[in-house]
Protein backbone atom coordinates (compact mmCIF):
# COMPACT_ATOMS: atom_id res chain seq x y z
CA UNK A 1 0.00 0.00 0.00
CA UNK A 2 3.35 2.29 -0.05
CA UNK A 3 1.90 5.52 -1.74
CA UNK A 4 -1.59 4.74 -0.76
CA UNK A 5 -2.59 5.74 2.55
CA UNK A 6 -6.14 4.82 3.92
CA UNK A 7 -8.42 6.34 6.07
CA UNK A 8 -10.61 3.79 7.92
CA UNK A 9 -13.82 4.53 8.94
CA UNK A 10 -15.73 2.12 11.21
CA UNK A 11 -18.85 2.17 13.68
CA UNK A 12 -22.38 0.29 13.67
CA UNK A 13 -25.05 0.96 11.07
CA UNK A 14 -26.42 4.54 11.04
CA UNK A 15 -24.23 6.25 12.87
CA UNK A 16 -23.09 8.25 9.53
CA UNK A 17 -20.01 6.51 8.23
CA UNK A 18 -21.29 6.74 4.70
CA UNK A 19 -22.27 10.42 4.52
CA UNK A 20 -18.64 10.88 6.46
CA UNK A 21 -16.80 8.70 4.07
CA UNK A 22 -18.02 10.34 0.60
CA UNK A 23 -17.99 13.88 1.90
CA UNK A 24 -13.96 13.21 3.40
CA UNK A 25 -13.07 11.50 -0.13
CA UNK A 26 -14.13 14.59 -1.89
CA UNK A 27 -12.57 16.61 0.13
CA UNK A 28 -9.19 15.28 0.00
CA UNK A 29 -9.64 14.20 -3.60
CA UNK A 30 -9.32 10.52 -2.49
CA UNK A 31 -11.19 6.98 -3.58
CA UNK A 32 -13.80 5.52 -1.97
CA UNK A 33 -14.54 2.09 -0.67
CA UNK A 34 -18.15 1.20 0.58
CA UNK A 35 -17.14 -1.72 1.96
CA UNK A 36 -20.75 -2.34 3.75
CA UNK A 37 -22.05 -2.08 0.22
CA UNK A 38 -20.07 -4.85 -1.05
CA UNK A 39 -21.51 -7.54 1.46
CA UNK A 40 -24.92 -5.72 0.43
CA UNK A 41 -24.27 -6.77 -3.00
CA UNK A 42 -23.58 -10.56 -2.47
CA UNK A 43 -27.00 -10.65 -0.30
CA UNK A 44 -28.70 -9.21 -3.04
CA UNK A 45 -27.02 -11.24 -6.53
CA UNK A 46 -27.56 -14.48 -4.08
CA UNK A 47 -31.31 -13.63 -3.81
CA UNK A 48 -31.27 -12.84 -7.79
CA UNK A 49 -29.16 -16.52 -7.45
CA UNK A 50 -31.76 -18.28 -6.15
CA UNK A 51 -28.87 -19.18 -3.63
CA UNK A 52 -29.96 -19.07 0.29
CA UNK A 53 -27.81 -16.64 2.60
CA UNK A 54 -26.22 -19.38 4.49
CA UNK A 55 -25.16 -21.73 2.12
CA UNK A 56 -21.32 -20.42 2.23
CA UNK A 57 -19.73 -22.00 -0.30
CA UNK A 58 -22.30 -20.99 -3.09
CA UNK A 59 -22.61 -17.63 -1.11
CA UNK A 60 -18.05 -17.12 -1.51
CA UNK A 61 -18.68 -18.44 -5.42
CA UNK A 62 -21.01 -15.00 -5.96
CA UNK A 63 -18.52 -13.07 -3.70
CA UNK A 64 -15.35 -14.20 -5.70
CA UNK A 65 -17.23 -13.08 -9.05
CA UNK A 66 -18.92 -10.45 -7.59
CA UNK A 67 -19.74 -7.55 -10.86
CA UNK A 68 -19.55 -4.42 -8.51
CA UNK A 69 -18.71 -1.29 -8.98
CA UNK A 70 -19.48 2.47 -7.12
CA UNK A 71 -20.20 5.96 -8.40
CA UNK A 72 -20.65 8.85 -5.91
CA UNK A 73 -23.88 11.16 -7.39
CA UNK A 74 -25.04 14.25 -5.11
CA UNK A 75 -23.35 12.86 -2.44
CA UNK A 76 -24.83 9.43 -2.35
CA UNK A 77 -22.98 6.30 -3.13
CA UNK A 78 -24.97 4.58 -6.17
CA UNK A 79 -23.99 0.45 -6.17
CA UNK A 80 -24.13 -1.13 -9.66
CA UNK A 81 -24.30 -4.87 -9.80
CA UNK A 82 -23.58 -6.37 -13.23
CA UNK A 83 -23.46 -2.46 -14.45
CA UNK A 84 -26.98 -1.98 -12.80
CA UNK A 85 -27.70 0.61 -10.25
CA UNK A 86 -29.15 -1.48 -7.40
CA UNK A 87 -28.33 1.12 -4.77
CA UNK A 88 -32.58 1.33 -3.87
CA UNK A 89 -32.35 -2.52 -3.25
CA UNK A 90 -29.84 -3.05 -0.99
CA UNK A 91 -30.44 0.25 0.93
CA UNK A 92 -33.77 -1.49 1.89
CA UNK A 93 -34.58 -3.43 5.53
CA UNK A 94 -34.20 -6.78 2.99
CA UNK A 95 -31.02 -5.79 1.76
CA UNK A 96 -29.49 -4.97 5.70
CA UNK A 97 -30.68 -8.25 6.52
CA UNK A 98 -28.69 -9.60 3.73
CA UNK A 99 -25.52 -8.15 4.10
CA UNK A 100 -25.35 -9.12 7.99
CA UNK A 101 -26.34 -12.62 7.07
CA UNK A 102 -23.47 -13.17 4.42
CA UNK A 103 -20.93 -11.20 6.44
CA UNK A 104 -21.06 -13.52 9.14
CA UNK A 105 -19.46 -16.30 6.78
CA UNK A 106 -15.74 -16.90 7.03
CA UNK A 107 -15.06 -17.90 3.08
CA UNK A 108 -17.07 -14.92 1.90
CA UNK A 109 -15.39 -12.10 4.40
CA UNK A 110 -12.22 -13.90 2.61
CA UNK A 111 -13.33 -13.98 -0.93
CA UNK A 112 -13.86 -10.29 -0.87
CA UNK A 113 -10.71 -9.30 1.62
CA UNK A 114 -8.59 -8.50 -1.46
CA UNK A 115 -10.94 -7.11 -3.68
CA UNK A 116 -10.88 -4.44 -0.79
CA UNK A 117 -7.67 -4.54 -0.78
CA UNK A 118 -7.16 -3.67 -4.28
CA UNK A 119 -9.40 -0.44 -3.90
CA UNK A 120 -6.23 1.34 -1.97
CA UNK A 121 -4.77 3.19 -4.80
CA UNK A 122 -2.79 6.52 -5.00
CA UNK A 123 -3.84 9.21 -3.93
CA UNK A 124 -5.03 7.57 -1.46
CA UNK A 125 -8.16 5.43 0.38
CA UNK A 126 -11.46 6.37 2.20
CA UNK A 127 -12.46 3.03 3.30
CA UNK A 128 -16.03 2.58 5.44
CA UNK A 129 -17.16 -0.22 7.41
CA UNK A 130 -16.94 -2.29 10.23
CA UNK A 131 -13.66 -4.52 10.35
CA UNK A 132 -11.67 -1.57 7.69
CA UNK A 133 -9.08 -0.60 10.22
CA UNK A 134 -9.10 -4.01 12.43
CA UNK A 135 -9.02 -6.26 9.57
CA UNK A 136 -8.51 -5.06 6.22
CA UNK A 137 -6.25 -2.44 6.21
CA UNK A 138 -4.36 -2.99 9.93
CA UNK A 139 -1.45 -0.21 9.17
CA UNK A 140 -3.43 2.51 8.56
CA UNK A 141 -2.42 6.18 9.61
CA UNK A 142 -5.55 7.21 10.95
CA UNK A 143 -8.69 4.90 12.10
CA UNK A 144 -11.76 6.52 13.10
CA UNK A 145 -14.48 4.81 14.41
CA UNK A 146 -17.74 6.85 14.62
CA UNK A 147 -20.94 5.82 16.34
CA UNK A 148 -24.15 7.57 18.16
CA UNK A 149 -26.92 6.00 20.18
CA UNK A 150 -29.22 3.34 18.76
CA UNK A 151 -32.03 6.21 19.06
CA UNK A 152 -30.33 8.54 17.00
CA UNK A 153 -29.15 5.83 14.78
CA UNK A 154 -32.99 4.51 14.39
CA UNK A 155 -34.43 7.98 14.17
CA UNK A 156 -31.86 8.65 11.30
CA UNK A 157 -32.94 5.20 8.73
CA UNK A 158 -36.20 5.92 9.90
CA UNK A 159 -36.13 9.57 8.32
CA UNK A 160 -34.20 8.13 5.19
CA UNK A 161 -36.59 6.02 5.03
CA UNK A 162 -39.45 7.61 4.80
CA UNK A 163 -37.93 10.68 2.43
CA UNK A 164 -37.95 7.29 -0.15
CA UNK A 165 -41.07 6.98 0.18
CA UNK A 166 -40.61 3.84 2.35
CA UNK A 167 -43.21 2.27 5.08
CA UNK A 168 -41.20 1.64 8.35
CA UNK A 169 -42.07 1.72 11.53
CA UNK A 170 -39.65 2.65 14.00
CA UNK A 171 -39.71 0.81 17.10
CA UNK A 172 -39.36 -2.55 15.05
CA UNK A 173 -36.19 -0.24 12.96
CA UNK A 174 -34.82 0.17 16.38
CA UNK A 175 -35.05 -3.24 17.35
CA UNK A 176 -33.46 -4.37 14.28
CA UNK A 177 -30.60 -2.18 14.81
CA UNK A 178 -30.14 -3.98 18.29
CA UNK A 179 -30.46 -7.02 16.34
CA UNK A 180 -27.61 -6.01 14.06
CA UNK A 181 -25.64 -4.34 16.34
CA UNK A 182 -25.76 -7.79 18.64
CA UNK A 183 -24.72 -9.90 15.74
CA UNK A 184 -21.95 -7.54 14.49
CA UNK A 185 -20.25 -7.27 17.80
CA UNK A 186 -20.64 -10.63 18.59
CA UNK A 187 -19.46 -12.95 15.42
CA UNK A 188 -16.50 -14.90 15.57
CA UNK A 189 -15.21 -13.55 12.05
CA UNK A 190 -13.96 -9.59 11.86
CA UNK A 191 -16.83 -8.60 14.95
CA UNK A 192 -17.85 -5.21 15.19
CA UNK A 193 -14.98 -3.35 17.54
CA UNK A 194 -12.98 -0.13 17.45
CA UNK A 195 -9.25 -0.74 16.48
CA UNK A 196 -6.90 -0.05 19.47
CA UNK A 197 -5.42 3.11 17.81
CA UNK A 198 -9.10 3.78 16.44
CA UNK A 199 -10.23 8.12 17.34
CA UNK A 200 -13.62 7.30 18.73
CA UNK A 201 -16.17 10.27 17.55
CA UNK A 202 -19.46 10.01 19.04
CA UNK A 203 -21.88 11.67 16.46
CA UNK A 204 -25.18 11.69 18.21
CA UNK A 205 -25.13 15.63 18.76
CA UNK A 206 -22.99 16.67 16.37
CA UNK A 207 -23.59 17.52 13.00
CA UNK A 208 -21.59 15.69 9.38
CA UNK A 209 -19.50 19.26 9.38
CA UNK A 210 -18.60 18.77 12.83
CA UNK A 211 -17.47 15.58 12.28
CA UNK A 212 -15.69 15.75 9.27
CA UNK A 213 -14.31 19.07 10.39
CA UNK A 214 -12.87 16.76 13.40
CA UNK A 215 -11.51 13.85 10.71
CA UNK A 216 -10.22 16.85 8.53
CA UNK A 217 -8.01 17.87 11.53
CA UNK A 218 -6.73 14.74 12.50
CA UNK A 219 -5.69 13.87 9.01
CA UNK A 220 -3.77 17.19 8.70
CA UNK A 221 -2.34 16.38 11.74
CA UNK A 222 -1.27 13.18 10.79
CA UNK A 223 0.51 14.57 7.35
CA UNK A 224 -2.07 13.00 5.03
CA UNK A 225 -3.33 16.34 3.98
CA UNK A 226 -0.18 17.47 2.51
CA UNK A 227 0.22 13.55 0.54
CA UNK A 228 -2.51 15.43 -1.76
CA UNK A 229 0.77 17.38 -3.76
CA UNK A 230 3.31 14.91 -3.21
Amino acid sequence: MEGAPVVCIDGPSGAGKGTLAVRLARQLGWHLLDSGALYRLVGKACLDAGVVWDDEGAVARIARSLDAEFDVVDDEVVAKLGGVDVTADIRSELGSKGASSVAVLPMVREALLERQREWARPPGLVADGRDMGTQVFPDSPLKIFLTASVEARAERRYSQLLAKGESVSLPRLLESIRDRDARDSTRSVSPLVAAEDAVTIDSTLLTIDQVLERVMSLAAARGLIGRLSG
